[in-house]
């Protein structure tokens, strides 16, 4: 009978085995997006992503009859666990055959990684935190993820439960469709509360970039920080971040609301890069890069992936307001559809929002948790 043998990745050739493993499982499936190399490199190195200089991860690669079958992560947060006054260890990067003992034998390496550390419970997919690729693909496998989020096969919900994981919290994904947003009642809400509130609106300032980054962090952590989950970035990190986004940004999406000069809220919108990356099979940078330069007027989604406001006027459909904007610059710019995600399911105020421009929840992401 075959054992299952869990390895650490301990040099450069098991991490770029850890990095490739997808592709076991994945190859033949239509929706997948392969990743870029380059991309999974950089947020897995210890030494370049400023996510490490608070944190620690340790990965595991699955093997059986020599073969690699999973992969998996034990991850400590521990500005997670000082901002949220929480001890609990985390998991992500999960990949395995459909095979209950392999999935069991990842989960239990992650789960003593932790125990040692001195954690009670763990939870996750988080890869590697929450400001990353969050979530369990639980409900919506008829299409391809929207840019930086996940993808699983419908499988792996056995083989989590299986395990024994359970239910956390779930996410939701929005799809916003141009003929559906706009409606009288929205125009006659949207107008009241601009006028009400002496809403002004504005694109990011690309030509004052660390400028415009200040004021987004200020807004991004003031806005979400009561948010369930949620964890605080640090400059390190939002550079880190930035970098990588204004490759990718249109100016128009990435829109601040003011009142009088003084940023409220701000909203983020990303193409759906994703679609070009499709056709990238093998991830590798060059012809990544040619896929999304000569596919990239073929992209009619966006992923509205940040949208928030201060607390301040978090009761005010502010947030509706500036969901109703993005829209209307998305349309004016030519992408007919959107994904608004992710959004708690307990998050009144932007379920709420999402139900004022008719979107669908079409899409569900799923943390789980389980004492150890």
């Amino acid at each position: 009978m075959s054992t299952v043998a869990i390895e650490p990745v301990r040099n450069k050739k098991d991490l770029m085995a850890f990095i490739k493993m997808p592709w076991k499982i994945y190859r033949d499936d239509k929706y997948w997006v392969p990743p870029l190399l380059m991309d999974r490199k950089k947020l897995l190195d210890t030494e370049k992503n400023p996510f490490y200089k608070h944190s620690e991860i340790e990965l595991f690669l699955a093997r059986k009859d020599g073969e690699i079958v999973g992969r998996n992560a034990a991850i400590v947060n521990y500005n997670h666990n000082k901002f949220q006054q929480e001890e609990i260890g985390f998991f992500g990067f999960f990949e395995s055959t459909r095979d209950q003992e392999v999935a069991n034998a990842l989960f239990d390496a992650s789960k003593e990684w932790l125990k040692k550390k001195g954690f009670g419970s763990m939870r996750g997919p988080v890869n590697p935190s929450t400001n990353d690729e969050v979530g369990l693909l639980v409900e919506g496998f008829d299409s391809s993820p929207m840019v930086l989020m996940t993808y699983n096969p419908r499988y792996y919900l056995s083989l989590y439960e299986g395990y024994g994981l359970k239910k956390e919290k779930d996410l939701f994904a929005y799809h916003v469709n141009k003929d559906k947003v706009f409606s009288e009642k929205l125009e006659r809400v949207t107008g009241m509360i601009t006028r009400k509130e002496e809403l002004t609106f504005r694109s990011i300032n690309m030509k004052k970039l660390n400028e415009e980054i200040k004021r987004v962090k200020e807004v991004y952590n003031e806005a979400w920080s009561k948010n369930w989950g949620f964890v605080p970035m640090t400059d390190d990190e939002f550079d880190f971040l930035a970098e990588d986004l204004k490759q990718v940004v249109e100016p128009e999406l990435a829109i601040f609301v003011e009142v009088k000069g003084k940023p409220i809220g701000f909203a983020l919108s990303l193409p759906d890069i994703n679609y070009p990356l499709k056709f990238n099979k093998n991830g590798h940078l060059l012809p990544g890069v040619y896929h999304l330069l000569t596919k990239k007027k073929q992209i009619k989604w966006v992923r509205i992936m940040v949208l928030g406001v201060i607390h301040s006027y978090q009761q005010t459909g502010v947030a509706a307001v500036l969901f109703h904007e993005t829209a209307k610059r998305a349309i004016k710019l030519g992408y007919y559809d959107g994904e608004a995600s992710w959004v708690l399911e307990d998050n009144l105020m932007m379920n709420r929002s999402a139900d004022l421009l008719n979107a669908e929840k079409y899409k569900t992401y799923r943390i789980y948790r389980k004492d150890i």
